[in-house]
């Protein structure tokens, strides 16, 4: 019986992804990746940040992005808004972007990268935090989202404990059970990539026991030290059906803050090879992995660099009929290895020491 999630993912190529490239990407590009991950199947995209374009230069095209996407059915389109008169903008560009309308509170774990990200202080938060609890008084939601921003660890803090986490959240979920409003989503951000498996799931086990109304598990986690998908796998095996996970990933992996010390190498989970995770487990996600291993190589091209999706270079489990050619030759570099989609003249001329004969099956 299958006891997995349900799961959402909300690619975030164009947000998160674009964000730490210091080289200009053109609008027309971006809409040619938008729609190729349309194509493939994805149906939930972060397109851009209404932010200072001076501090994040390649969201500066956001408003011209969006007012050239074209609402479509079963799709969603994000856009990220810090502050009121970037929500205010959001909202006015609301259809073609949704918005997830549910009221939340978010803490930043880290005193030095609240600064570095948002020029605020603990104690400013200490101030704010509260702001969407009083705002959302008598405004007829049920329900309300808390979260977290560097959940597990900070470059200049070093590890945060289970305990800072829990307390953090029961603060937020207490003030929502104040005015009568139930916690039914979490939000978790790790921007400086300190998740571990070990560590997410005692998160989610103890999360799901103190907060048992919660049933929506939404997980950003950068992957800097290659732990973000054994995290999230985690996070599959112990959320159950009536359950559903949200989780961002980007195409070849891109991604990260500019202020959290590891740039373009603190990336994020390579939405293809979760893609390929979740058809293995047999959790269906309506996405054409080989189109979207066709926007990781576009990417690629438009970024003028090396992305990081094993999946991509390798392609996914070959189905019967895509099985290799038996007298496949030598493959050695990452272009040869290209044969699955390139097809067979990328390893011409290789040798075939093995045999005289082309191989056949016994």
């Amino acid at each position: 019986m299958n006891t997995y999630p349900k799961v959402l993912i909300t690619d975030e190529t164009l947000r998160d992804g674009l964000q730490i490239e210091r080289e200009g990407v053109l609008i027309e590009e971006k809409l040619e990746l938008l729609n190729m991950m349309v194509d493939s199947g994805l149906n939930r995209m972060v397109v851009g940040a209404f932010v200072n374009p001076k501090w994040s230069p390649q969201m500066a095209d956001t408003l011209e992005l969006i007012k050239r996407i074209k609402p479509l059915e079963g799709v969603s389109f994000f856009a990220l808004a810090l502050n009121d008169r970037g929500r205010e903008m959001r909202e006015q560009h609301t259809p073609p972007l949704s918005v997830e309308n549910i009221p939340t509170t978010h803490l930043h774990m880290c005193d030095v990268f609240i600064k570095r990200n948002t020029n605020k202080t603990l104690e400013d938060q200490e101030r704010f935090w509260h702001a969407p609890v009083d705002k959302a008084k008598g405004q007829g939601f049920k329900e309300s989202a808390i979260g977290l921003s560097a959940a597990w660890g900070s470059n200049w803090s070093g590890k945060f404990t289970h305990e800072a986490r829990m307390q953090a959240l029961a603060k937020q979920c207490e003030a929502w059970e104040e005015i009568g409003m139930e916690v039914t989503r979490i939000d978790l951000a790790d921007p400086m990539a300190w998740n571990t498996p070990l560590e997410v799931a005692k998160d989610i086990v103890g999360i799901k026991k103190r907060f048992p109304s919660i049933k929506v598990f939404h997980l950003h986690l950068h992957n800097a030290r290659s732990m973000a998908m054994l995290s999230i796998y985690e996070a599959l095996r112990l959320l159950d059906a009536s359950d559903t996970l949200i989780a961002d990933t980007a195409i070849g992996g891109i991604g990260g803050c500019p202020y959290c010390g590891n740039g373009q190498a603190t990336g994020m989970i390579p939405t293809e090879d979760f893609v390929h995770l979740l058809d293995d487990l047999g959790i269906e996600t309506g996405i054409n992995l080989p189109k979207l291993i066709e926007t990781h190589h576009r990417l690629s091209e438009i970024l003028k660099r090396p992305l990081h999706s094993q999946v991509a270079l390798n392609g996914g489990f070959p189905k019967p009929g895509e099985f290799y050619d038996m007298d496949v030759p030598a493959v050695f570099t990452f272009k040869e290895a290209q044969h699955f989609r390139l097809g067979k003249e990328v390893y011409e001329g290789n040798p075939r020491p093995w045999i005289k004969e082309p191989i056949v099956k016994s």
